[in-house]
């Protein structure tokens, strides 16, 4: 036996030492040599029945109280069970009150929103209300489309001899538009027309898509739009001296609410667009020569002389497989596809009486047309559709 290899531990005292020695009696040998490392290690001079009586009385006890230690473990698991559970609840409440904390900004700005737009129609005048004008049998049908207003924003392009390519402000805006008007008045009394669906392709403002856009807008996102509803509201209200009007628009990507840097779609139930549509239809709900519709898509879907004729911004990359994918998902033939989007004229013929057609703008030519190296004009179309023959004739409206 080598007693050498046994050696008191540091602030170890004499029962844990006795303890831990004849536990390991087994390896040791006997009692008598358990009894003789003991006193060897604490200096006592005890036999080794006093270590043998006093170990097994331990285990006695130990025994006899191995439930109440397993209980008490199984208790120490519920405890670190409950207390992550408490965490994770305080987790919980953490993110349900961030949560409630936008929902509470999301509300607030609806409703500051909300109360700009009420105040502001209720400063406003009403508008006059023009004379009934009687349905007269006309076997064609009209459609003025135009869009990509890109309201409130402002700007000049200068070519290389200092000469001003295109300029682009809120007056420059409505002065296209009242030579829209013009225009259109001189084909209505020319075409005896008196019933017009009139399409706007979205895109009536400009937007917060980009910070450098901030250094170009004159209004506010909610003010610009206000202004342009406005606008629009009376314009179409004059029209309707002329004309009866079937109104519909589609959103732009511009109108969506995707505030510096946000990406597309990220908040595309938030469009501005909306507002207007609220705005118009409030205006002009007492006029009897006016009729807005909506669709639940969001596009503009209309018949025009029995021509199925579907509308959309213009955020594909190809016309032409788009109708018939369109068509496919409506389960409708679908005959012309319009859009804008592009900001320049393009119409393409794709079967017997089908074709699709990209509408130019109002603001022209800008800053990033310029950069991709094209040019366009200003501009609006009139578009004429025969029941059996489709579109029969088509009025590019220059407006610069």
């Amino acid at each position: 036996m080598d007693v050498i290899k046994f050696e008191r531990l540091q602030d170890e005292t004499d029962e844990e030492l006795i303890y831990r020695i004849c536990s390991q009696k087994d390896i040791i040998g006997t009692w008598s040599d358990v009894a003789s490392i003991i006193n060897q290690l604490t200096g006592n001079d005890f036999g080794e029945s006093t270590y043998r009586k006093k170990f097994q009385s331990f285990q006695k006890m130990l025994n006899a109280n191995q439930s109440k230690f397993t209980d008490s473990d199984e208790q120490l698991k519920e405890l670190e069970f409950q207390k992550r559970e408490l965490n994770k609840a305080k987790v919980k409440l953490q993110t349900e009150k961030l949560e409630y904390n936008r929902w509470l900004r999301e509300e607030a700005r609806d409703e500051l929103i909300t109360e700009k737009i009420c105040n502001a129609i209720a400063a406003l005048t009403p508008m006059d209300i023009p004379t009934y004008i009687e349905p007269k049998h006309n076997p064609r049908g009209f459609a003025l489309v135009y869009g990509d207003e890109h309201f409130g924003i402002e700007y000049e392009l200068k070519g290389l001899f200092g000469d001003i390519i295109n300029a682009y402000s809120p007056e420059i805006f409505e002065e296209r538009m009242w030579d829209l008007f013009n225009q259109t008045v001189e084909i209505i009394d020319r075409e005896n027309i008196d019933s017009l669906h009139v399409f706007n392709m979205g895109d009536f403002n400009d937007g917060i898509l980009r910070v450098s856009q901030l250094m170009k807008l004159r209004y506010g996102v909610v003010d610009g739009t206000i202004k342009y509803a406005d606008f629009i509201s009376n314009w179409l209200n004059e029209l309707t001296k002329y004309v009866r009007v079937k109104y519909q628009s589609t959103d732009g990507n511009h109108s969506e609410l995707r505030m510096l840097g946000q990406p597309k779609g990220t908040f595309t139930e938030d469009n501005m667009g909306k507002v207007v549509a609220e705005f118009i239809k409030t205006r002009l709900k007492d006029n009897p020569n006016f009729t807005y519709i909506e669709n639940p898509t969001g596009f503009i879907y209309a018949q025009v002389a029995c021509n199925t004729i579907l509308g959309i911004h213009g955020e594909v990359k190809n016309m032409k497989t788009a109708i018939d994918e369109f068509s496919r998902i409506y389960n409708v033939p679908i005959q012309y596809l319009l859009a804008g989007h592009l900001h320049h004229n393009k119409t393409e013929e794709i079967g017997v009486n089908s074709e699709v057609i990209n509408v130019g703008s109002i603001i022209g030519i800008d800053s990033y047309s310029l950069s991709l190296r094209k040019s366009a004009n200003a501009s609006a179309k009139l578009l004429v559709f025969e029941q059996t023959k489709g579109k029969v004739c088509e009025y590019t409206l220059k407006l610069n």
